[in-house]
């Protein structure tokens, strides 16, 4: 069973960094799709960011694209979400996911994922 442990989050003033990290277990890293997601109160899971496992592509949504960065790490079976220029609406919880091993289809809906990591805050004040 993959297991997803996320972290990494905190309170930042808008313009500021945060580095996300989530260590996956239980699977062949090698060949899992990454994916982060973002929750703010009273809204829909919303897609951030993902990475495939077999061309290493990236994807962002376009309300991050330019200042996150989406990157991952084989050989500590850790994927990494960089969080620049942060504004006061990317203020949600973050969740890592992965879909099912060697997935090759759409990254952007979170049906598409089996598993979850457990949610770490990002708070961004003005």
């Amino acid at each position: 069973q993959v297991q997803l442990v996320d972290g990494g989050g905190g309170s930042v003033h808008t313009g500021g960094s945060l580095t996300l990290s989530c260590v996956v277990s239980g699977g062949t890293f090698s060949s899992l799709g990454l994916g982060w997601f973002r929750q703010a109160p009273g809204k829909e899971r919303q897609f951030v960011a993902a990475v495939t496992w077999y061309e290493k592509a990236t994807y962002y949504s376009s309300s991050v694209q330019g200042r996150f960065t989406i990157s991952r790490d084989d050989a500590k079976n850790t994927v990494y979400l960089q969080m620049n220029s942060l504004r006061p609406e990317d203020t949600a919880m973050y969740y890592c996911a992965a879909p099912p091993t060697y997935y090759r289809g759409s990254y952007y809906h979170p049906d598409y994922y089996d598993f979850w990591g457990q949610g770490t805050q990002v708070t961004v004040s003005s």
